[in-house]
């Protein structure tokens, strides 16, 4: 019973979570726009790690629920309940947060800023 309890634990996750392909990026690009260049960095450095083939399927479907929970209107605890209202977004935040620090790397932060020049130009 010990084994299979072990076997069951590393079991691994294989899915695809979200191609590159399936990203409209006319849409990304004027909801991003419309967001400015403040909001954009974050999103385009997640949009990178959902995109990096090297992000595990666990990583992805983590950073799709949580990103997903806090973009709902609906919550399980509603925003305007005093203090208990924001815990269920805090949550998910902090999953996202955990899972950005881990798995975001240098070469995704460089593409992501690479994104960001081309939708916010610095003029000089």
């Amino acid at each position: 019973m010990g084994q299979a309890t072990e076997c069951a634990s590393q079991a691994t996750v294989e899915a695809t979570v979200i191609d590159s392909e399936l990203v409209n990026e006319n849409v990304l690009r004027r909801l991003l726009v419309r967001a400015g260049r403040t909001l954009a960095s974050p999103a385009l450095e997640a949009l990178e790690l959902l995109l990096d083939s090297s992000t595990p399927s666990p990583v992805r479907l983590t950073m799709l629920a949580a990103l997903s929970y806090l973009l709902m209107p609906a919550d399980l605890i509603p925003d305007i309940l005093p203090v208990a209202g924001f815990s269920d977004d805090l949550v998910a935040l902090t999953a996202v947060i955990g899972v950005w620090r881990n798995h975001l790397t240098p070469a995704m932060k460089a593409r992501a800023q690479h994104r960001l020049e081309r939708l916010f130009p610095l003029t000089r």
